[in-house]
């Protein structure tokens, strides 16, 4: 099956642009990427994109605010609290997805959660790169990102937050917006995720515990179960076995 990957382009709740690249025919999925990531990288580029479309299902891969096409406002009302889960809303209600599928990766997955809270109701969920602690645990994890944003141009081979600036370099990511965006995101109480009820599965790298214990987020949820992949929370992303396991969830 010829699949063509279209790049449309809708407005937000605020007026702000979003861009959403779609791939496949079939029941919506809503892939959510990383920080300082976009959808062609986290979902495109190793082929995730590809394997979900060819299982029949449609790929809708927005870029987050402040990241990769969409809009980058420089203005702090523009990041209100929760305002990737609005954007997200935005995209559901514009595309008309009625029963769809959730997948979301490290901030995509902490924002697919929130998503869920503030009631979206996907057939399935799919929390990618993330431990109980990520979720319920953002102040610190701001925290880091905001000071190598803060450091960019001393932060040395070394640094703990060396990765995380070689990163944001290679994606060109506009640094006023992302430390914008980055205190607009809410902590999730552990005792918050018995909401979370449909069927989900909780996938990371074998080596990766950069947002917590991937085991305590699945007991903390009502219906979860842990896949692992090989990798860091880095190189999971471009492990085959990322979107395979995706797949394999999806369709069971």
């Amino acid at each position: 099956m010829v699949k063509l990957l279209e790049t449309i382009r809708i407005e937000s709740f605020d007026g702000q642009e979003l861009a959403v690249h779609r791939l496949g025919a079939g029941r919506p999925v809503l892939l959510l990427h990383g920080l300082f990531s976009d959808a062609r990288t986290n979902w495109i580029r190793f082929g995730h994109a590809e394997r979900i479309a060819d299982a029949g299902f449609e790929a809708i891969m927005p870029d987050l605010r402040a990241h990769g096409a969409s809009a980058a406002p420089h203005q702090p009302e523009a990041y209100p609290h929760d305002v990737l889960v609005r954007d997200s809303e935005a995209v559901t209600r514009t595309l008309g997805l009625g029963e769809f599928d959730l997948v979301g990766f490290s901030l995509g997955a902490r924002t697919a959660v929130r998503c869920v809270l503030a009631g979206l109701r996907p057939r399935r969920l799919v929390l990618a790169g993330m431990g109980l602690e990520g979720l319920a645990g953002w102040d610190r994890r701001a925290a880091f990102f905001i000071d190598a944003i803060d450091r960019f141009g001393e932060i040395k081979h070394g640094d703990p937050a060396f990765l995380a600036a070689s990163f944001m370099k290679t994606m060109k990511v506009d640094r006023v917006a992302a430390r914008l965006l980055l205190q607009s995101v809410d902590d999730t109480d552990a005792a918050d995720l018995a909401g979370v009820t449909m069927p989900t599965l909780v996938v990371c790298g074998d080596k990766d515990r950069d947002n917590g214990s991937p085991e305590a987020l699945v007991r903390s949820l009502p219906d979860a179960r842990l896949r692992a992949v090989p990798g860091t929370h880095m190189s999971s992303v471009a492990e085959a076995a990322l979107g395979e396991a995706i797949v394999e969830f999806l369709v069971a």
